[in-house]
């Protein structure tokens, strides 16, 4: 299954419904979201700076993960992104496709 970075962003109303919760039923809340899409959550940490929560998912396609984040972003409470994450064999497949493009930079 392909893997996703987990981000997120708590507005006003979210901050203090975390505040109210704790992190420990924040978690169990994201796992269960997760979970119901067919996905796993390997790891799940708070921060502090651009983003207040960050994570790393499995979860079987980039429609589940997009239905997960419009699902939380949509309450207005947090705004989550899902990052999809490339193994280095895929980029090396990358890599090798890339040998044969050509491409013309701007301005040459």
């Amino acid at each position: 299954m392909p893997h996703f970075m987990v981000k997120g962003s708590y507005t006003a109303e979210g901050s203090k419904g975390l505040l109210g919760e704790g992190g420990s039923s924040r978690i169990d809340q994201a796992r269960s979201l997760i979970e119901s899409q067919g996905g796993t959550l390997e790891c799940m940490y708070f921060s502090y700076g651009e983003d207040d929560i960050v994570g790393i998912c499995e979860m079987p396609d980039n429609a589940s993960a997009a239905a997960v984040s419009l699902a939380v972003s949509s309450t207005g409470a947090l705004t989550a992104s899902f990052t999809p994450l490339i193994t280095a064999e895929e980029i090396d497949g990358a890599s090798e496709k890339a040998k044969d493009i050509a491409y013309r930079p701007p301005g040459n």
